[in-house]
């Protein structure tokens, strides 16, 4: 970990973070205009909680970004609880964000970045490198006593240049074509019960899609919900992943949100090139011609994490 001064000189000369960030950094770059926080706090089962909370308190010069409003699309009802939207609109809520080229974003949520890594994943596929997840997100920030305010922050707008890389997100088809395939691996984020097909609390059809594996997101931070090490993480993923190049893994979730945790894990540990299948199982399950396994994963020597 870099101690703060060294931080601080490091990002005046221009120094990046493109994965995690600490409180400790962040807290001396609240008040610089060259970075743009973001609230993504959220409870799924709650959908006004994250801007209650937000205006309740929050790091100071944050704005907040509502999952449903500004990180998902229209659903059709076949695509997805959370699907991605058009890019020129997303373009628009960067924009709004007060986001452009040079700047240095942090997201952050409750603790354990499920939320704030979508954003995270959302600005990399716009083209924008420079965002980091805060480490640890809101309760580690205020357990360490750090300042909060309440209200609503004003930040002005900027031009937000998109520039989409289609390589880094796949399409239903696309994954169906990778089922069975010895030379990819489709990586499920959801809690091993979900993944087996034990209970479904949120999709019509329990179960996963054939061939997947399970990496259950969770496992990819410690009990304090700060990230495990590189190393940490590169060996728990060689147990998910085998032999198969990272950028032959497709990652999904229930509806493209965890996901992103182990996009934001595999980057952080240098394993780089995964892909996300944003529809993940809440499109996947919502046509029933399409083939659902349950039980464990079918790959020998694979566990769920």
């Amino acid at each position: 970990m870099v101690g703060g001064d060294l931080a601080s000189q490091m990002v005046s000369y221009g120094m990046a973070f493109t994965t995690l960030i600490s409180t400790a950094v962040l807290a001396l770059h609240v008040d610089d205009p060259a970075f743009a926080i973001i609230d993504c706090r959220t409870k799924l089962d709650d959908v006004g909680w994250g801007e209650r909370a937000h205006a309740a308190a929050h790091i100071p010069g944050a704005l907040y970004a509502d999952l449903n409003r500004d990180l998902s699309g229209p659903k059709s009802g076949t695509n997805g609880r959370h699907p991605l939207p058009d890019p020129l609109a997303l373009a628009q809520t960067f924009s709004r964000l007060g986001i452009t080229s040079g700047v240095q974003v942090v997201a952050y949520d409750q603790d354990n970045a499920m939320f704030a890594s979508r954003l995270w994943w959302m600005l990399r596929w716009l083209g924008h490198d420079t965002v980091a997840v805060l480490d640890g997100g809101f309760a580690k920030w205020t357990a360490e006593g750090r300042p909060t305010a309440s209200g609503r922050e004003r930040r002005a707008a900027r031009e937000f240049h998109a520039s989409a890389r289609a390589d880094m997100s796949v399409g239903v088809t696309a994954v169906a074509s990778h089922v069975g395939a010895a030379d990819w691996r489709l990586v499920d984020a959801r809690a091993p019960e979900r993944f087996r097909g034990e209970i479904e609390p949120l999709d019509r059809t329990p179960g996963h899609i054939p061939g997947a594996t399970n990496h259950f997101f969770q496992g990819n931070v410690c009990d304090d919900a700060t990230f495990r090490s590189p190393e940490e993480l590169r060996a728990r993923w060689k147990e998910s992943l085998g032999d198969v190049a990272p950028d032959r893994v497709v990652c999904y979730c229930g509806s493209g949100v965890t996901a992103c945790h182990n996009l934001l894990a595999l980057e952080h540990a240098g394993m780089k090139g995964a892909k996300l299948y944003a529809g993940s199982w809440s499109e996947w399950s919502s046509d029933p011609s399409r083939p659902v396994e349950r039980g464990e994963s079918p790959l020998p020597g694979l566990r769920s994490l």
